[in-house]
């Protein structure tokens, strides 16, 4: 490897990654559409999708969706219920400190539409532990596409994206940032800690 393609900067998923909903999205959801909590966040995160590239208002889609499903609960009651319900995973922010303390350039790179994407800028603290945040709707395009890591390798500093590890628990924004030229690797928090620390000094980023 040749000193101009060497990792200079991670780019780490939310969801998955550094952080969980608990009990997950569709027991959180079910307190109000039961047995449908599946069929429910499937239509809505459908709809959501042209949100996560910045396009469109996601709250009064949903709020017609919970009216559709018979929800007396105001949309802002269950948005801050099931979308706010974010546990940070601890060692993942560890691993992500270490990284940084290591002189490399640490990213957060994340689909959310706007209003998730205020929440987690204002309330988990992210702004201080990154380098960057970059979130889907404030960069116009959403993982897998093409433009989001264009874009973010940009908005990063990137001279190459080969210069960039890519860490996602989603196979399809692997393939994604592939094609786009940077490095990338699927893991998880059911994997382990220990894994991602392989898998980050299989790299080149070596932790102490």
């Amino acid at each position: 490897m040749s000193t101009s393609d060497r990792i200079q900067h991670v780019l780490f998923d939310a969801d998955g990654v550094l952080q969980t909903v608990p009990g997950g999205w569709f027991e959180a959801m079910e307190r109000y559409v039961g047995e449908r909590s599946r069929e429910f966040l499937y239509r809505t995160w459908k709809d959501e999708l042209p949100m996560l590239a910045g396009q469109g208002e996601y709250l009064p889609l949903l709020e017609a969706l919970l009216i559709e499903y018979g929800v007396r609960h105001s949309v802002d009651e269950v948005y801050a219920d099931v979308w706010h319900r974010i546990e940070v995973d601890e060692r993942s922010l560890a691993i992500v400190a270490e990284v940084r303390a290591a002189g490399f350039g640490v990213h957060l790179g994340t689909n959310q539409e706007r209003h998730r994407a205020a929440y987690m800028k204002d309330n988990l603290g992210y702004g201080e532990l990154f380098d960057s945040l970059l979130y889907s709707c404030d960069l116009g395009a959403a993982k897998p596409d093409a433009a989001y890591f264009e874009t973010a390798a940009r908005m990063m500093g990137a001279t190459d994206p080969a210069t960039i590890l890519f860490i996602d628990d989603a196979q399809r924004n692997i393939d994604g940032a592939l094609a786009a030229g940077l490095r990338a690797e699927r893991w998880d928090l059911e994997q382990g800690h220990d894994v991602l620390r392989e898998i980050l000094a299989s790299h080149g980023v070596m932790l102490s």
